[in-house]
């Protein structure tokens, strides 16, 4: 592996001060930047059910963050309400499979020590474990993703996969940062990812406010794809949850590149840490897909788009099928077809 390369952003997903937890709430940007202190549990759990905080790996990171903080407030029957805490927050992002991750390891210590110091002490050393690694683990994806980049490269993504999404460089997007770190002239299109825009509101953010003049972030509605597609080199995306035969949860619209990308016989690549493949689900068909309010889609801010009355159906992902997927990026290396074969080796 290359040498370690620190990237810093102006404004940082999360921080952890004091013992109070702050999230930069995205669903104010780009127009404010805001910082929402998270002093109770019920603070987490409405950040994350209405994305002011987002991203796969980095609800799992912020949620460590939020029992580690409830451990230090709770004064009379620790492990009792961590437990109880634990399965609420389970509740908020169903599909997110970091989310599980962390929240299944967190438990497993609070359930096997009675002393309630060495649970917090315990708690609070996982979660920075957990931190850390989320921040190599981005740091070695980018690695490995750059070297599926070409020296001048046109890049079709979806959604956001930057340090907004991880707490480290990111993902999907974290390969282009290293990239360009790397002195490649990367043309980046950017989908706006309807229904919350995404694409539009943050992954612009973070190319626009990154140290890198040689990333040209351009911005397409959701429906310019196939117009797009045959001019790109390749599609990076992030994913949500992979099943052990390599179908993936991610974002909605995530599918329909896949499709464009297979008709146009481009490269279609997932970047996501092995803490986002489900060991426990076999195909795609296993994941559970979360669907949201309707209002997401019919009105923006307090502007109605369409008809109050109007049913709608609004699955905030898709699966996109393994045979659409020529590789999956991960911290332990590039992983090719047949990915029931290969997924499980590096497990």
């Amino acid at each position: 592996m290359r040498e370690k390369i620190n990237i810093k952003f102006p404004y940082p997903a999360f921080y952890f001060k004091n013992n109070s937890l702050f999230l930069l709430d995205q669903t104010k940007l780009p127009r404010k930047i805001v910082y929402i202190e998270i002093k109770e549990l019920k603070d987490l759990i409405k950040a994350i059910k209405e994305l002011k905080v987002r991203g796969a790996p980095l609800i799992g990171v912020v949620a460590g963050y939020g029992i580690y903080l409830l451990s230090q407030k709770i004064k009379d029957n620790l492990k009792e309400n961590l437990l109880l805490s634990i399965s609420q927050l389970r509740n908020t992002r169903p599909t997110a499979k970091n989310l599980f991750y962390v929240l299944d390891s967190l438990e497993e210590i609070i359930r096997k020590e009675d002393n309630p110091k060495i649970i917090k002490k315990e708690i609070k050393r996982k979660v920075l474990y957990f931190h850390k690694k989320e921040i190599v683990n981005c740091l070695k994806i980018a690695q490995y993703g750059d070297k599926l980049i070409p020296q001048k490269a046109k890049i079709l993504t979806i959604c956001n996969t930057g340090h907004l999404a991880t707490g480290g460089i990111g993902t999907a997007l974290g390969i282009i940062f290293y990239s360009a770190k790397r002195r490649k002239e990367i043309i980046c299109y950017i989908c706006e990812t309807r229904p919350l825009l995404q694409g539009a509101r943050l992954t612009t953010f973070e190319i626009l406010n990154s140290p890198f003049q040689s990333i040209k972030p351009i911005l397409i509605t959701d429906n310019m794809v196939g117009v797009v597609m045959k001019d790109v080199d390749l599609v990076l995306v992030g994913a949500d949850r992979v099943a052990l035969n390599g179908d993936t949860a991610n974002k909605i619209g995530t599918k329909t590149l896949a499709i464009c990308a297979q008709y146009y016989k481009k490269p279609f690549y997932v970047a996501c840490p092995t803490s986002t493949i489900d060991k426990n689900i076999k195909i795609g068909k296993e994941i559970i897909i979360e669907e949201r309010k309707k209002e997401e889609i019919i009105k923006i801010n307090n502007y109605y788009l369409a008809p109050k009355k109007i049913e709608c159906y609004n699955p905030a992902f898709d699966i996109t099928e393994n045979r659409l997927i020529s590789a999956i990026i991960t911290e332990k290396g590039i992983i090719y077809p047949p990915f029931y074969k290969n997924l499980p080796k590096i497990l």
